[in-house]
C-alpha cells in the first residue's frame, strides 16, 4: 500500500487522518494472468490501483476484440462509466500478467468524500488526468496517421512493446496487425 500513497502524493497531499481513513478502505487483490476484473454486462463496483502487472480494457465488436486502453503499475483502473453510473459495463478488463491491485468500493469512496474533502479533491484531480488522457487519445485517433500513432506510442510508452502482444497494440492503434507489421518494417 506504500506504493499507492507515494503515487497519491503526485496528485494532492492528504492529511494524516484522511490517509488513515483511506488505508482502511482498500483491500489487496492478487490475481493471475487472464483473470477478468470486469466483464461486459456486469456493473463495476470497484476502483483499483494497479501496484504490479499489466491489463487491458477492450470492447467486443462484430466478434472482434477492440483494445482501447492498457493499465500498468501506478494506474487507477476501472470501467469508469459503469463505476460512476452504476450501469452494466460495455467493456471487459482482462489481466495480461499476474497483478497486485488495491480495490475500493464506490460506497466506501463516496463515504470518504463526505468525511474528507481532501480525498474528494484528490480523486477529482485523478479523474481530470484520466479525462485529459482520454481526450488526447481521441484527438490522436482522429488527426494522426497510423504511422504517426505508432511512432507516438513508441516515444511515449515504449514499455508497451515489451509487455503487450502486437495484436492488442494494433487494435489499440485502430489498425490491422498486417498494417502494424508494415509500419514496423519501414522503421
Amino acid at each position: 500500500m506504500d506504493q499507492l500513497f507515494r503515487h497519491l502524493k503526485n496528485f494532492y497531499h492528504l492529511t494524516d487522518e484522511a490517509r488513515e481513513a483511506l488505508a482502511e478502505c482498500f483491500t489487496k487483490h492478487v490475481l493471475p494472468k487472464n483473470e477478468y476484473l470486469i466483464s461486459q454486462g456486469r456493473v463495476c463496483r470497484h476502483l483499483y490501483f494497479l501496484e504490479q502487472g499489466c491489463l487491458r480494457g477492450y470492447y467486443n465488436l462484430d466478434d472482434k476484440e477492440i483494445t482501447h486502453w492498457f493499465g500498468f503499475e501506478n494506474d487507477f483502473v476501472t470501467s469508469f462509466h459503469s463505476f460512476i453510473t452504476e450501469v452494466p459495463a460495455v467493456e471487459n478488463i482482462q489481466l495480461m500478467e499476474g497483478c497486485v491491485l488495491w480495490a475500493i468500493t464506490k460506497e466506501r469512496l463516496t463515504a470518504l468524500f463526505n468525511d474528507h474533502h481532501d480525498i474528494e479533491r484528490l480523486v477529482r484531480i485523478a479523474y481530470e488526468k484520466y479525462y485529459i488522457r482520454l481526450e488526447e487519445r481521441f484527438v490522436n485517433a482522429q488527426f494522426r496517421t497510423a504511422s504517426e500513432r505508432y511512432l507516438q506510442l513508441m516515444e511515449q510508452s515504449p514499455h508497451l512493446l515489451d509487455r503487450v502482444p502486437l495484436g492488442y497494440i494494433a487494435a489499440y492503434l485502430g489498425i490491422s496487425q498486417e498494417t502494424l507489421s508494415r509500419i514496423r518494417s519501414k522503421l
